[in-house]
């Protein structure tokens, strides 16, 4: 993989809802391999620009990049084209109740391949397994936990081994154990599928632990205000609103590596 090579970019991007504009002047490069995390104070937009990233909102100014093709101004079969490159794992994992983990996990494969019940059923499998969750296949989501319905959704969202992997607050709602090993299932994904992953949280030791490279937004400028890898923003910046998110509001910098 040539880790250099920009697969996702963001130009000049602009967010509203109507007159009220959410960020502007939006700028930023998600190269290959990276693990990529959006973060930022409540309200800053983080969950929003996903949206925009995996084409549910549209942006009201600038461009989304996927491989140095323009996602808003593709027509509708070439952003279908680039969006079938990519899986989303939700904050909630937003499995359908009345199906079976293999019966979720197999929507995409039925929607998006050829394949013959028999083979979706083995691939479904497959991809549980891959997440730890060999022979729960035929489990509904509530005879499961919270974090093997993440997990569940995660098998969902790689079900087509997408180039590229978004996560909206994937830690929400674990015990730290149960976070700390869906970073570790992330790293481990990322490697196997040879994939790019974004990420929004504000989970600092997913930041920390996993992210190669990251955006700050600032809430109060509505717009972005810092790029770079998490370390480094924390042990190099000067930034009141950055230092503060980063060391948890008490103001003052303890190196990390």
């Amino acid at each position: 993989m040539n880790t250099d090579s920009e697969h996702l970019g963001v130009r000049g991007l602009k967010v509203a809802y109507g007159d009220f504009v959410l960020m502007r002047d939006v700028s930023f490069s998600i190269r290959r391999g990276d693990i990529f995390v959006i973060m930022g104070g409540s309200g800053c937009g983080k969950s929003t620009l996903l949206k925009v990233l995996v084409g549910l909102k549209s942006p009201a100014e600038g461009q989304v990049l996927y491989e140095g093709q323009s996602l808003w101004q593709a027509d509708a079969g070439a952003r279908r084209d680039m969006l079938r490159k990519t899986g989303m794992l939700y904050q909630s994992g937003a499995l359908w109740s009345s199906l079976s983990l293999a019966e979720n996990v197999a929507l995409p494969l039925e929607q998006y391949t050829s394949l013959n019940k028999k083979e979706i059923r083995e691939l479904a499998e497959f991809k549980l397994a891959l997440v730890g969750l060999a022979g729960f296949a035929d489990f509904y989501p509530s005879e499961i936990s919270g974090g093997m319905r993440k997990r569940a959704g995660l098998a969902r969202a790689m079900a087509l081994d997408p180039e590229i992997l978004f996560f909206d607050e994937p830690s929400a709602g674990l015990d730290p154990v149960s976070a700390y090993l869906l970073d570790e299932l992330i790293l481990e994904i990322r490697e196997s599928l040879d994939a790019t992953v974004v990420l929004v949280t504000h989970e600092l030791p997913s930041i920390f632990a996993i992210g190669t490279n990251s955006i700050f937004l600032d809430v109060s400028r509505r717009t972005m205000t810092a790029s770079g890898n998490p370390k480094t923003l924390l042990n190099t910046s000067d930034d009141p609103a950055l230092i503060r998110f980063l060391t948890r509001g008490q103001g003052y910098v303890q190196e990390v590596r």
